[in-house]
């Protein structure tokens, strides 16, 4: 173990939570090339082989699991030791992870991690975006940002202050070749832009009024996965689309789109920013809870 650095010691980690070399080696910020180069010289080394590697896949063997079950717990613990040392520090300084949903990233770049960066130019900010939720301890990750009722329960959570509502949207040809939606169930005569969820299943739309609720298993032409399509596919008259208000409004407003059924989507509990409590904050950490902080009581105020 007196061989192995502290580089070493982290991109066995980073690849273990990422499952390939590529996907390690961009958390890294390295190359994939030096990121081999890398664990091969710790694999020889320690003269075991820590991963069994494939075209298509990465596995621990039966050293590599022995390895990190020794190795994990006691890199945490630097880690933790670091943290500590580096909260002192007055001016933040570093990088700051944060793992979150698309449209969550896209509802926080501009108010908060571009305003943060601007006032911390000795900070970074990196954002990875997936839709289903992750452990962002186990995953390295210093916070998340989801929908409040998906923050998992051990996590402390910071609101954000801004109701989420969803909108159903047209483009002005579309309704004068297939008129407008009076109620839900009225969807199942349109073209509607289908949404694929992260594990694979499709998703329902849902709209509630005076109390009653209603999902609708829309059909229509395509199938996407990704906001941004949904709105292009908006765009070009190719359906009606179910998506964040906030993604959207924008184009309602120029008049891009038309927006129906909206007594149907009323809104919901919105954004938070979590992270774990046990953990010692950074300097840079904290000054970016302040700053959410901050915009949340403003949002509440509007």
């Amino acid at each position: 173990m007196e061989h192995a650095s502290l580089k070493e010691l982290e991109a066995v980690m980073a690849i273990v939570r990422r499952a390939t070399f590529r996907a390690a080696a961009v958390e890294l910020g390295m190359s994939t090339t030096a990121l081999s180069h890398t664990i091969s010289r710790l694999e020889t080394a320690l003269g075991v082989r820590l991963f069994n590697r494939t075209t298509r896949s990465v596995s621990l063997t039966d050293a590599g699991r022995i390895f990190m079950k020794q190795v994990a717990p006691s890199l945490q613990d630097l880690h933790a030791a670091l943290e500590a040392v580096r909260a002192q520090r007055e001016t933040p300084f570093g990088t700051i992870r944060i793992n979150a949903a698309p449209f969550a990233a896209r509802a926080i770049i501009s108010p908060l991690v571009l305003t943060f960066l601007r006032r911390y130019p000795d900070m970074n900010v990196d954002i990875v975006t997936e839709g289903k939720i992750v452990d962002i301890v186990k995953d390295g990750f210093d916070l998340g940002v989801r929908v409040e009722g998906l923050v998992p329960t051990d996590m402390i959570a910071v609101s954000l202050g801004q109701p989420q509502r969803h909108a159903v949207v047209g483009s002005p040809e579309y309704f004068e070749q297939h008129g407008t939606p009076i109620v839900p169930p009225d969807l199942l005569h349109h073209r509607c832009i289908r949404v694929r969820l992260p594990d694979g299943a499709l998703f329902r739309w849902r709209f509630e009024k005076d109390g009653e609720r209603v999902q609708i298993d829309v059909r229509g032409p395509i199938t996407l996965d990704e906001a941004g399509l949904t709105r292009t596919a908006v765009l070009e008259n190719a359906g009606l689309g179910y998506v964040f208000e906030q993604d959207i409004l924008p184009d309602i407003r120029a008049g891009r789109v038309l927006r129906v059924l909206e007594d149907w989507t009323p809104s919901y509990p919105g954004l938070c920013l979590y992270y774990p409590g046990r953990r010692n904050l950074s300097a840079g950490v904290r000054a970016f809870l302040d700053l959410a902080r901050d915009f949340s009581k403003r949002n509440m105020k509007e």
